[in-house]
């Protein structure tokens, strides 16, 4: 039985499938077991072989310390390599050439008239030959920052151990451990932050620099590229700020106080702390003599002969303003490849004057409720900034508030919210309940705690009364994201949806808050905040011109819309909380502003000429006192400058509203002073608009044809008296006030512009006269 199953299996394995399969496994065994057994042979032959060999090699003793010293060395540099090379690559990435070019702007601003107002930006345009800068300002430099310049790659070990042992004894840092050439990398390719990896990345691109420059074209780029301070970038442009020349004319003392400011201008110069200034000075001369490159008796002439340096700082020079243009400049004139620029800007120093004064006497008056900040912004409709004053002290803190603060406008943004309501079917005389919705969990509240009685009035007198439960029931009405979309057209960005944004819980700044009001003021075209009119580069060559390059504003808000609520803005001021901004010349819109707190008030308002923003409160962002509201405290703020600021009687109307009773008789005036006919009538001009005597115009004539005549030049032919030509047509005197203008028209239609002082064209198109 047995070897019956013994046959089948062989059968099954050698016999079934109808075909002959033959396979014989115990060769296959056979085969599989042989090479293994001949390849660990071959292989413990090599093994053999191999330690025969190397065996010939084998060292005992010193020789085989050292050779074991340095196999580690080896694979220890091997990694070190590679960590280096990791450590390099992001310190090559910030190495580029274009950095050698300056890249940056130096830009000299003018006003409106072309005379000079300041400069901002690097002054690097003046750089001197290497060959042409005193031995003294480079022995100076090296004795104090690198005296080993010359010796070291770039990196200097010693002096670097060196400082690292001082600053440890003396507990604190006294001196810097950078070569010259790191410092060229950091001011060239680097931020000033101290952290490791800055530190990293200096000491790479420094060994890259050395391989690329001489050590005099590196000194160069160290002489030409330093920030020494005041704005100025290289020693010649810090000898013109500090000393008002050359660096080539410095003394020893001027050039060892330059030498001094490379360490910490800020803190060295002398404009900022003239004693810390001369200390540093005494420092860099003792260095030189400890050099070798000076004596103690060479030296001695300039410690008691120190250097003196020249007031830089215009006292009447519009700070605020000017930074802020030259941050303009500098978005302007991106990707143009131009950086030495001529800006003619928008500012009237008149003004500037007007708004920095009146905020400096607000904060001493309203030292009592704990106002110690603010920021005024003011502009043309179009959005042509006249004036900004940033805040308190320009030479205290230079950030500019009007700019870059965004604080909660309070119930100033409530103006949006109505522009929003008057798009989607409502209208100033609409009927409000004095309640709200809630939202979540939030009710909103009216200025002192109350939830509003539920009383109806008409949509203006909600305004006018600045109830915050009217404005966010609006706000949910018409939907929070069509409110958010109207900020966004007038040029306000950053607006959350939440539940009392009606109210200004989110932070604006006061020259956004601005722009954003003058799209009303008007007529509802967009009126982004600019400052340059144009620039031009170095060459002579127009970079950029406002009226070449700029688009025409476009509409952003209906008319109509602009007009209603100009008209609610101006019942705000004339019955509600603004009614210290008033001016007894012309009609005021605008809309008062308080925020939580209260930490921030506000006014926002325009005449038919000017927009201005007011902000009042503190840095910290703590608390005024109780009872300080935007109505009581910057309302008169914003009025005792626009008091100022308009200085004659040509103010257009604001739209969708009538003329100033003011303006409408003193138009009247200027009609009645003007006798009938075209020749009387521009002989009188002439005569009643002349500050000028006969006598002292008939002895300039005389002098000047005394001139002419010594000149050999002829004679001009007589001309005929202006307005001789014809008569000047007078704007009708408007009717009594109403809520229709003057024309005769309602708010919300086109209006028949009038500009007082200034006659109006007649319909058949003839030129108008201008009226004194």
């Amino acid at each position: 039985m047995q070897r019956r199953d013994s046959h089948d299996v062989q059968d099954w394995l050698f016999k079934r499938g109808r075909r002959d399969r033959v396979i014989n496994w115990l060769g296959l065994d056979s085969k599989i077991d042989s090479t293994l057994a001949e390849t660990w042979a071959a292989v413990r032959d090599y093994w053999n072989a191999g330690n025969s060999f190397f065996a010939r090699f084998k060292i005992t003793g010193w020789k085989r310390l050292a050779n074991e010293a340095a196999s580690e060395a080896l694979s220890m540099g091997a990694g070190g390599f590679v960590v280096m090379f990791a450590l390099a690559i992001p310190a090559f990435n910030e190495f580029n050439e274009g950095k050698f070019l300056t890249g940056q702007f130096a830009v000299k601003f003018l006003d409106q008239n072309g005379n000079e107002i300041g400069k901002r930006g690097i002054l690097h345009n003046d750089a001197v030959p290497l060959d042409e800068i005193p031995d003294s300002v480079i022995k100076a430099a090296l004795a104090t920052e690198d005296r080993r310049f010359f010796e070291h790659w770039g990196i200097d070990v010693f002096g670097t151990a060196r400082a690292l042992a001082t600053n440890l004894q003396a507990n604190e840092v006294v001196q810097g451990g950078s070569s010259i050439t790191q410092q060229v990398a950091k001011n060239l390719f680097l931020s000033s932050e101290r952290s490791l990896q800055r530190k990293i990345k200096e000491a790479f691109l420094a060994l890259l620099l050395e391989s690329r420059f001489t050590k005099r074209e590196i000194l160069k780029f160290y002489f030409d590229r330093a920030y020494m301070g005041g704005g100025a970038f290289g020693v010649e442009a810090a000898s013109q700020y500090y000393f008002g020349k050359s660096v080539r004319q410095v003394n020893l003392a001027e050039a060892a106080l330059l030498a001094g400011l490379f360490k910490a201008p800020t803190k060295y110069a002398p404009h900022v702390n003239l004693p810390a200034s001369r200390a540093r000075t005494n420092e860099v001369l003792n260095n030189l003599v400890e050099a070798g490159f000076y004596t103690s008796g060479q030296v001695h002439w300039a410690r008691v002969h120190p250097a003196k340096t020249i007031e830089s700082r215009n006292p009447n020079s519009p700070d605020w303003f000017l930074d802020w243009a030259f941050e303009e400049v500098q978005r302007i004139a991106a990707g143009r490849g131009q950086y030495v620029l001529t800006a003619r800007t928008t500012v009237d120093l008149n003004m500037q004057k007007a708004t920095d004064e009146a905020l400096t006497t607000a904060l001493r008056n309203y030292r009592g409720n704990r106002v110690t900040s603010g920021a005024i912004a003011l502009m043309e409709i179009d959005g042509a900034v006249r004036a900004l004053t940033g805040g308190p002290d320009y030479g205290e803190s230079q950030f500019n508030r009007a700019t870059h603060a965004r604080r909660q406008p309070g119930s100033s943004f409530k103006i949006y919210v109505y522009a929003t309501a008057l798009e989607n079917g409502y209208t100033p005389t609409t009927q409000v309940r004095d309640a709200s919705r809630s939202c979540g969990r939030w009710h909103p509240q009216n200025y002192g705690g109350s939830h509003g009685g539920g009383g109806r009035m008409p949509l203006w007198n909600a305004l006018a009364r600045s109830l915050n439960t009217v404005a966010a029931e609006l706000s949910f009405a018409v939907g929070r994201d069509k409110v958010i979309e109207m900020t966004r057209r007038v040029g306000i960005t950053g607006i959350r949806k939440t539940c009392s944004m009606a109210l200004g819980d989110y932070g604006i700044s006061p020259l956004e808050h601005a722009g954003g009001i003058a799209t009303f003021a008007n007529g509802g075209k967009l009126a982004k905040p600019y400052a340059i009119l144009d620039l031009v580069s170095s060459k002579g060559d127009l970079v950029y011109s406002r009226d070449r390059d700029e688009p025409e504003a476009p509409q952003v808000v209906e008319r109509k819309v602009a007009e209603q609520l100009n008209w609610m803005m101006n019942k705000v001021v004339t019955e509600g909380t603004g009614q210290r901004a008033q001016l007894d010349f012309t009609n005021v819109a605008g809309k008062t502003g308080t925020s939580t707190g209260p930490k921030d008030v506000w006014f926002v308002g325009f005449t038919g000429k000017y927009v201005g923003t007011v902000w009042l409160g503190n840095d910290d962002n703590r608390p005024m006192a109780g009872g300080t509201t935007g109505g009581v405290y910057a309302a008169p703020v914003w009025h005792s400058f626009m008091s100022v600021v308009h200085t004659d009687m040509n103010i257009p109307n604001i739209p969708g509203l009538q003329p100033h009773p003011v303006q409408v008789a003193e138009q009247q005036r200027v009609a009645a002073m003007r006798p009938e006919g075209a020749a009387a009538g521009g002989e009188a001009q002439r005569t009643t608009s002349s500050l000028m005597s006969d006598q002292t115009r008939e002895a300039l004539r005389k002098v000047a044809q005394a001139l002419r005549k010594a000149g050999g030049i002829a004679e001009p032919p007589p001309t005929t008296a202006p307005g001789s030509t014809g008569s000047t047509p007078t704007a009708p005197a408007p009717t009594a006030p109403s809520n229709k203008r003057a024309d005769g028209t309602a708010p919300g239609t086109e209006p028949r512009r009038t500009t007082l002082g200034v006659a109006q064209p007649p319909l058949d198109g003839t030129p108008a006269r201008a009226v004194p």
